[in-house]
């Protein structure tokens, strides 16, 4: 594949992983998961479509009749998996700072998703409140955010960071553990592990959390840099 076409498919992927993100569960059902060869203008949220979706529909296949809206929550995480998984691919082998922060952006728009639109909610107040310095408020959301939906990988991710804040590193490691459990490519978790293990002292096992960060993302800012000084750490300790 040239570098043109690969420029327009992970374009294209992009536009994708935001109108899935932004989209309901029954307007991603009538992409049919088809994965476009051309970049698509991201549209604003839309209402719930017809069942025969119009020509000017925001750049979704035409042709293709709306599914079910009960066959479209069933299908919505296996789908959303799918553009995962190639927007990973991609993320891995990205030529550039530039195109794998695209690439990342799509990514963390779509962890930001669990499928229970009451835990997004929860999140995002949560956030909302952190960056505002409640963090106890921040904290309740989040408790009920994965108490409501565990698999919600993005909530422990979020909860993990208040603990680190807190300087409650056990019950961190925890959370971001957790995260990884579910996510096992979901890099700022395993950024934020090896921050804590290396803190703890625990640099050998620190550096095996950058080596994977690497896999998943090679363009990470500071990753490369952090995991350098870090082997020469290791290195020079003989281990």
């Amino acid at each position: 594949m040239t570098s043109s076409n690969t420029r327009r498919r992970v374009s294209g992927l992009i536009s994708v992983a935001l109108v899935t993100a932004a989209a309901p569960a029954n307007v991603w059902a009538q992409t049919g998961l088809t994965l476009p060869d051309e970049p698509r203008a991201v549209p604003a949220p839309v209402p719930a479509p017809a069942p025969s979706p119009a020509p000017e529909s925001r750049g979704l296949p035409q042709g293709q009749k709306g599914a079910p809206q009960k066959e479209a929550q069933e299908d919505t995480p296996a789908q959303r998996t799918k553009l995962l998984d190639e927007l990973y691919a991609r993320l891995a082998t990205a030529p550039d700072e530039t195109t794998a922060a695209e690439i990342a952006a799509a990514v963390e728009q779509l962890w930001q998703h669990s499928g229970s639109a009451t835990a997004d909610l929860l999140v995002a107040r949560a956030t909302a409140a952190t960056e505002v310095q409640r963090r106890d408020l921040a904290m309740q959301l989040l408790n009920a955010a994965v108490e409501l939906q565990p698999d919600y990988a993005e909530a422990w991710n979020r909860r993990a960071y208040l603990f680190y804040l807190q300087n409650d590193y056990k019950r961190a490691l925890g959370d971001l553990r957790r995260v990884l459990a579910l996510e096992p490519h979901h890099y700022k978790a395993l950024e934020g592990l090896a921050n804590i293990l290396q803190h703890l002292g625990e640099k050998k096992a620190a550096l095996e959390a950058y080596e994977s960060l690497l896999k998943v993302n090679p363009n990470m800012p500071g990753a490369k840099k952090a995991r350098d000084e870090l082997k020469i750490e290791v290195e020079g300790q003989g281990i």
